[in-house]
């Protein structure tokens, strides 16, 4: 009994001592591939370490390097902003003076009381700080030369044409040119030229008027002339083909054609742009030529100032609260009584 126990316990650790050394081999196996798996780890997460470390400093670098260029840029910013501040003052006094300048060569009042045959008012204004639009009256030697015209678009550029349209006029009377064919050529020549040296597409529309004694000489190419006679009676007269704009060809010559007329006293000449013909209400819609002429026909028996201020303040009635879209222009003529043989044989008299 004792010996067969013996055997089986022999057996038993003959056959077991195989399985525990193949037991630890793997279990040795198991350890080292632990510790390699983790060694290896370790230094990925070392290199992953070394990495962040690595980019959070080259982001830090990124972040001081773009917050001083934009540093700089705000400096570049603001003093560029300055530099604005200081041209938009520069520019609106150079707009201010060119304005001032446009307004003191209006027509005064005390030159328009010396022209004893006309009662004239006029009325201008512009849709920003310098118009585009143009009217003139100017009195020599018992003539009168009546102009009216509106440059395209409004602002400096039409501000400085409109100036070169008044200063040629001025120098065309003070040649004595009064044929109304050299007169707009060559004052359309001198615009012309001018407006191909400012590499500028502005050019205008100019109606003139010559009066004497109560007679009109109308050439030029602008908006209708309305003529309201004595009573109430209108007619109008289409400039379209007394003209052509000026400054948008260099020979007009052979545009330019003229239109006579007589007033007698009381009878009414309204020039207007079209500022005032195309201002709109609230509703978006037209005044309209058919409201400016029922307005002046409604008054052609008072002053030319009432006439021209009974249109204003219906005009800026019906505008509203809108703002000017473009420059106005409104002048009124109103022929007065015209001299007797009575009249020039007292004056004889008295000289």
């Amino acid at each position: 009994m004792y010996q067969q126990r013996l055997f089986w316990s022999s057996l038993f650790s003959i056959i077991s001592f195989p399985i525990l050394a193949l037991a630890w081999f793997a279990i040795l196996g198991l350890v080292r591939w632990y510790i390699k798996q983790r060694r290896s780890a370790e230094k990925a997460l070392q290199s992953a370490k070394i990495q962040l470390e690595e980019a959070n400093e080259s982001l830090e670098f990124k972040v001081q390097e773009r917050t001083m260029q934009l540093r700089e840029a705000n400096t570049q910013i603001i003093a560029l902003n300055d530099s604005l501040k200081d041209d938009n003052v520069r520019m609106k006094s150079e707009l201010n003076v060119t304005r001032q300048i446009q307004q003191k060569i209006l027509p005064k009042k005390e030159e328009l009381l010396q022209i004893e045959s006309l009662d004239i008012a006029g009325f201008m204004q512009p849709a920003s700080e310098i118009g585009g639009d143009y009217y003139d009256i100017i009195s020599s030697n018992g003539r009168v030369k009546i102009g009216i015209g509106d440059v395209t678009g409004h602002g400096l550029e039409s501000g400085m044409l409109m100036l070169m349209a008044q200063t040629s006029i001025r120098t065309l009377l003070e040649n004595n040119e009064t044929d109304p064919q050299k007169f707009l050529n060559t004052l359309n020549q001198t615009i012309y030229h001018n407006v191909k040296r400012m590499e500028s597409d502005k050019n205008m529309t100019l109606c003139l008027l010559d009066y004497e004694n109560g007679r009109v000489r109308i050439s030029g190419q602008h908006e209708e002339i309305l003529i309201i006679r004595r009573g109430g009676m209108v007619q109008k007269i289409d400039t379209m083909e007394l003209g052509f704009p000026i400054g948008l060809e260099e020979e007009i010559s052979h545009f330019v054609a003229y239109a006579d007329l007589q007033l007698l006293p009381g009878d009414v000449i309204v020039l207007y742009t079209d500022g005032i013909t195309e201002a709109e209400n609230a509703n978006g819609e037209f005044y309209g030529l058919k409201r400016l002429t029922q307005l002046a026909k409604d008054n052609w028996q008072k002053s030319a100032e009432e006439i021209k201020q009974a249109v204003i303040d219906d005009l800026w009635q019906y505008i509203g609260d809108r703002n000017l879209l473009d420059d106005i222009t409104l002048v009124v003529l109103k022929q007065k009584s015209m001299p007797t043989v009575t009249d020039f044989a007292n004056d004889l008299a008295l000289c």
